[in-house]
């Protein structure tokens, strides 16, 4: 059954992690990663762990959103949220474990000096069977 409301985290560049409920709709999510009333975001979603995610401004580096935090080889601009899913996809609230565990991970914001975000722009293909 699908949650009407989740909690997560929300990660801003250069704050820390702070829990928060979010409402568990794809109006509510495209506003939370929005830059202003004018603007709604499209969301775009990026896993980081066995049934947990990112929900990041997808188009975060064309807008020149600021850098956030490094994840991987990439760079996320812009405020974002770590929140989990189910089986069935959709997103859910994080336990416990997990808040702490992202909370930890996101603790520490990264330092970007002379950032340049075509630099990490790329796109990805994902082959069809």
């Amino acid at each position: 059954m699908k949650e009407k409301v989740i909690l997560g985290l929300k990660v801003a560049p250069g704050n820390k992690p702070e829990t928060i409920y979010l409402e568990n709709t794809l109006e509510a999510l495209q506003r939370a990663v929005s830059i202003g009333a004018d603007y709604t975001g499209l969301i775009e979603v990026i896993d980081i762990d066995d049934g947990v995610c990112v929900i990041a401004n997808e188009e975060c580096k064309l807008i020149n959103l600021p850098p956030n935090r490094k994840l991987g080889h990439d760079v996320i601009c812009g405020v974002f949220y770590v929140v989990a899913y189910n089986d069935e996809g959709d997103f859910c609230s994080l336990n416990c474990d997990e808040i702490e565990k992202y909370k930890k991970m996101f603790e520490v914001p990264d330092k970007f000096e002379n950032f340049n975000p075509e630099r990490y722009l790329f796109a990805r293909f994902i082959p069809i069977d």
